[in-house]
């Protein structure tokens, strides 16, 4: 693997949730690389060591940690093991979230005929149910509160420390058809700025990347077809990209060195980075 730069993390300690993920455990190599020492969580303890496996013949050191985010128990136990092995957590990358298809509807807009001719498989904003858009919601801003909540308690003992959360260019500019992803990540991004001015007295910087348009296990089937040609809605979304792609991985190590580092980004709390091919300057015109 390769980084864009190093910045020095020797003997940090970072805990990446969704660290099993494409996007998550790219990032936990990259901190392992700069010398920090990684736990890697995830729901999937075989995920979760897969990811271990890698670091460490990258010479890195991690440990394997399963939690399910929305399960502050269980998270409790997690740091519990961390701390014991390592003694300290100085990073915490929110990683974990998502959207679930039961959350989202078939139409990106409701016509005045919308209700009356309603076909079958037709999803409209009326018939979500409310346990799976809390689900989504949960997972996005819960699942970013409760382990900042475990892992923050140990940063403010220490008087140090540094929380990354992930965002959405959906906090930005909402997406169609996924209300409550959108929802999420705007109160991902807004508890950010609240949790950065709570916590800055006691030394812990928080901010957030925004990602533009990435492909993922997560939204194989939305931006694919099954010829592997880009989908109706894939097209959409890069005719609004300036860059006119989709992001990689690597996109985002940069960004995510940066804000890890103290003596890179010590002044720096927060804010919400996007990284998303100009799709967050493009009007469309």
């Amino acid at each position: 693997m390769n980084i864009p730069f190093k910045v020095d993390l020797k003997d940090q300690v970072a805990v990446v949730t969704g660290a099993g993920g494409i996007l998550c455990s790219e990032m936990a190599k990259a901190l392992a690389l700069c010398g920090a020492k990684v736990a890697v969580a995830d729901r999937s303890l075989e995920s979760a060591n897969t990811i271990v496996k890698q670091i460490e013949s990258l010479g890195g050191q991690a440990m394997a940690v399963v939690f399910d985010v929305l399960n502050k128990e269980e998270i409790i136990k997690a740091k519990d093991e961390i701390m014991a092995k390592w003694g300290r957590v100085d990073i915490l990358i929110n990683g974990a979230g998502g959207n679930s298809p039961l959350a989202t509807t078939t139409m990106e807009n409701c016509m005045p005929d919308t209700l009356s001719n309603k076909k079958e498989g037709d999803i409209t904003f009326f018939d979500l149910p409310f346990e799976n858009m809390r689900w989504v919601m949960d997972l996005n801003l819960f699942g970013t509160v409760i382990p900042s909540q475990v892992f923050g308690e140990e940063m403010v003992k220490a008087q140090k420390g540094n929380i990354i959360n992930i965002s959405s260019m959906n906090a930005f500019i909402p997406l169609t058809k996924i209300p409550m992803y959108s929802a999420g990540k705007a109160a991902v991004s807004n508890f950010t700025q609240w949790l950065a001015t709570h916590l800055a007295p006691v030394g812990v910087r928080v901010n957030a990347i925004a990602p533009g348009f990435f492909e993922t296990h997560q939204n194989a089937k939305l931006l694919r077809n099954d010829d592997g040609s880009y989908s109706a809605r894939a097209n959409k979304i890069i005719l609004g990209t300036p860059m006119a792609k989709f992001g990689v991985p690597q996109d985002l190590i940069g960004a995510i060195l940066y804000l890890a580092s103290d003596e890179a980004s010590g002044f720096v709390s927060g804010i919400n980075m996007p990284i998303d091919g100009g799709y967050s300057a493009y009007s469309g015109v």
